[in-house]
């Protein structure tokens, strides 16, 4: 596999439902085996991850997927005998019982959708989709900007710990000269710098928003740098959660802290925090792969996997 999903977590669910809806996959038995587990266990599993059994499931995706290509003008008799139906008259039959009118009608009804106990739907032209509004109850997903800054706050500490792997020799040693970021910050060209300035710049924001005088830099040694991460990470999320529950993103910051003050607009502080956040992430990563230190790629994709089931492991079966 290739891409941005690629070294990811096992997603034993997704494994499922490509069991459930290999196109060879003719009945239980043969999608226990293409999940690599008993027809028992497969159905449990299944169940308990979706609310709808593997034939149900698949049998109603490919209704779904039958109606989206009907409603593309293909022919009911193509429709019926490529999607595994024995007879035109038999896919008719479950069809018209499943979306309430026959095949030949599909064209004149926009639903693409049966209800389903799990929100799990075909997405054309060949993928799922689960629509969350309909799932059962479960935490509330993260909007964007949530994942965004929480994704930050988790990943500079990721990187603190990294830089722990560090020789000493290389921790504050320059690794790109010249390297600037926004001139006015200085340059920033070493793994000491970087990480420095992540947290540096979410202090000096907070005392514009708070008011406050400029804080006190402090050391940019690791242990001093984690304490100082440890300390301004809560405030900062607690600040952009603020913004979100008063709906003050339109609001103006006058900064007095600058000189001269300046205005800046609330929600593009916490963009230009994300902004150069995330590029100096990943450049902390490219310099510690440079001294030796495997990173990882920093994606919010892993990030929100990994924290959504953080004990999902199968010593049973080699996840690669």
């Amino acid at each position: 596999m290739t891409g941005p999903t690629a070294g990811m977590p096992r997603d034993r669910l997704r494994e499922l439902l490509d069991a459930v809806l290999d196109e060879e996959a003719g009945d239980r038995d043969q999608m226990a085996r293409r999940a690599y587990s008993s027809p028992y266990h497969f159905s449990r599993e299944f169940r308990r991850g979706t609310y709808e059994s593997p034939v149900a499931l698949r049998r109603r995706v490919i209704l779904e997927r039958a109606g989206w290509r009907l409603r593309n003008g293909e022919q009911v008799t193509e429709v019926a005998l490529t999607e595994g139906y024995e007879s035109v008259e038999g896919f008719s039959r479950a069809y018209s019982r499943a979306f309430g009118h026959p095949p030949s009608a599909a064209r004149a009804h926009p639903q693409r959708w049966l209800d389903a106990p799990n929100g799990i739907h075909f997405h054309p032209p060949t993928s799922l989709w689960v629509d969350t509004t309909t799932t059962p109850a479960q935490e509330a997903p993260m909007d964007p900007t949530t994942q965004l800054v929480h994704h930050d706050v988790d990943d500079t500490r990721a990187l603190l710990e990294l830089a722990g792997k560090v020789a000493t020799k290389d921790y504050d040693r320059t690794l790109m000269p010249r390297h600037e970021v926004l001139g006015w910050d200085g340059p920033e060209e070493s793994i000491a710098a970087i990480l420095e300035k992540l947290i540096w710049t979410k202090e000096v924001w907070l005392a514009a928003i708070d008011g406050a005088d400029l804080p006190n830099r402090g050391g940019r040694d690791l242990g001093t740098l984690v304490t100082r991460h440890e300390a301004v990470a809560p405030r900062w999320l607690a600040a952009v959660q603020r913004f979100e529950d008063e709906g003050r993103w339109g609001d103006i910051l006058i900064d007095a802290l600058c000189d001269p003050p300046e205005s800046f607009v609330i929600g593009s502080v916490v963009s230009h925090v994300l902004t150069y956040s995330a590029y100096r992430r990943q450049v902390v990563r490219q310099l510690l792969r440079s001294v030796g230190v495997k990173a990882d790629h920093g994606d919010p994709i892993m990030w929100l996997r990994e924290r959504a089931q953080p004990a999902t492991t199968d010593p049973g079966r080699n996840g690669s």
